[in-house]
């Protein structure tokens, strides 16, 4: 993300005239894997999701505080596949948004503890993140919100993201 974003353009100019409900929310990711074991080992034994359902070694679904599922894994058309070479299309990232600073301190603390790298750190104004890849090269940002109230505005109201470096030793601190 650069340090530069484009203001919101004014209702009559904007892509989306009519925007969708703004309870939306995205309810669940599908990831395709090469090892669902592999996967099952760091997204619930690192991270700590916890599997609600399991079919055999073709697919399962881990979720956190009781949902269904936040996160499907399947080897359904990956099994022993190889991740997308760079510059092709396809997911980013996923986003594991946490609910406090503190937690997402927990999460850095269960990532060092595995000995798992992180790729970068980023303090977005609005949130601050931990970018990772999963097993199977899938990219991972783990983050908590600031609170609205907080969150950078030009002097027009304007968010006003940016990315700078983010104090991983101080976020550490907070770790219970």
């Amino acid at each position: 993300m650069s340090d530069q974003v484009t203001p919101l353009l004014p209702l009559e100019q904007s892509p989306t005239p009519h925007p969708i409900d703004a309870g939306v929310r995205i309810g669940h990711v599908h990831l395709k894997v090469a090892d669902l074991d592999r996967a099952l080992a760091f997204y619930c034994g690192v991270l700590g999701f916890a599997l609600t359902q399991r079919y055999g070694h073709q697919a399962a679904f881990i979720s956190a505080g009781g949902y269904h599922h936040h996160i499907g894994l399947n080897a359904w058309e990956s099994r022993g596949g190889s991740p997308p070479p760079p510059g092709s299309t396809g997911l980013y990232h996923l986003a594991i948004l946490y609910p406090t600073r503190a937690a997402l301190a927990d999460a850095l603390k269960r990532l060092l503890a595995a000995g798992i790298s992180l790729e970068g750190a980023s303090d977005h104004g609005v949130s601050e993140a931990l970018y990772l890849s999963d097993p199977d090269g899938n990219g991972v940002e783990l983050c908590w919100d600031r609170p609205e109230a907080r969150w950078p505005r030009t002097a027009e109201g304007h968010l006003d993201m940016h990315t700078r470096a983010l104090d991983v030793r101080a976020l550490l601190r907070e770790a219970a």
